[in-house]
Parts: structure tokens; sequence; C-alpha cells
């Protein structure tokens, strides 16, 4: 994590081990729930080891996986954690997943601390914001095929610990459809 911030905006050492007595760590056993829907996000995390999926059921009682995060990247209900409203997913461990945590009253304290860390919070929602843009555009300028060659560039290494279900859920394709996706690009 210290890394991350550090590449985002210049922080002096001192700032840097302000973290060390805020960050806790924690491990989740595969399928095990890190947050459940109606729960209040009071924490982001970042993934040292393993792959988070944030999932809901629709209005159909279908269960829909709207993201997935994987090693060195952040993951929370960023919208219940800025409104401090119930979450309308849950997030669970697709395999067993080491994590770094940082909760909502240290991250506030470390922006009264300085420019430096609102700084980094102000490129950390810029780059989500952003994330979540291209997401939805792809949902409505791309193929369920060019959406799962994005994923598989970008994250081969892990697109086979994900179960297929999931995968086709987070395209927006039937699993039928993404098994012969995958066989026309594998």
């Amino acid at each position: 994590m210290k890394s991350v911030f550090k590449a985002i905006s210049p922080l002096s050492q001192n700032e840097l081990d302000q973290l060390d007595d805020l960050i806790t760590f924690r491990k989740l056993k595969k399928g095990e729930l890190l947050l459940t829907e109606n729960q209040v996000c009071n924490e982001i995390v970042f993934i040292k080891k393993g792959i988070l999926r944030s999932y809901f059921f629709n209005h159909q009682g279908d269960e829909i996986t709207n993201c997935f995060a994987f090693e060195n990247e952040f993951m929370a209900s960023f919208s219940s954690f800025i409104t401090q409203e119930v979450a309308e997913e849950s997030i669970q461990a697709l395999a067993d997943t080491e994590l770094q945590i940082i909760s909502r009253e240290s991250l506030e304290q470390l922006y009264k601390s300085g420019i430096h860390w609102q700084e980094i919070g102000r490129k950390l929602t810029e780059m989500e914001y952003v994330t979540l843009q291209k997401r939805m555009i792809s949902f409505q300028k791309l193929s369920g095929k060019q959406r799962y060659e994005e994923l598989y560039q970008n994250h081969q290494k892990y697109i086979q610990l994900i179960p297929l279900q999931y995968l086709a859920s987070y395209l927006g394709v039937t699993p039928r459809h993404l098994s012969r996706i995958r066989k026309a690009i594998l």
C-alpha cells in the first residue's frame, strides 16, 4: 500500500511512517465474505495477494458480479464508504486473500494531517471514477468477446481462478456464450 501511495504523491518518510500504526492486516479464505449487503463499509482494503469480487442480486434474484479486484488494487464498497449508508453489494474472496486495511477513521486522520494525503485521496477517487466510467462505456461500446479479451489481456494470470458463472455475469454474457468466447480466443 505504501508503494502505491508514494507513486501517487511525493510523500516524505515521516508521512509514510504514519501508516504503520493505521494499517491492519487480514486474511480471508476462499469464499469468505469481507462485506455483506446492508452493512456499512468502514474500510478500504489493498490486496497483497488474492482476488476479491463485488456482487449483488438484481430484481429477479440473479446474482450479478459487478467488480473484480486483483493483487495491488484497492477494493471497497466505495459508495457506502463515502456516504456511510448501507452497501448494496457484498464482497467475497475468490481465492485465499491477504489484505492491508485502512479504516475510514484512519483515512480521515491522514487527510487532516497534510495536503499530500488529501491529494492521494482525491487521486484515488479520480482513478475509481475513471475505472467505473470505462466499465459503463464498455457495456455500451464493446461486445462480450471484446470485454473478455480486455480482461484477459490485463489479468491473464487470475482469469482461470474465477469461476465461469462469476466471469460470465461480470461480462454480461451467459456461461455458455463465455465458453464459446474462451474457445475462440484460446
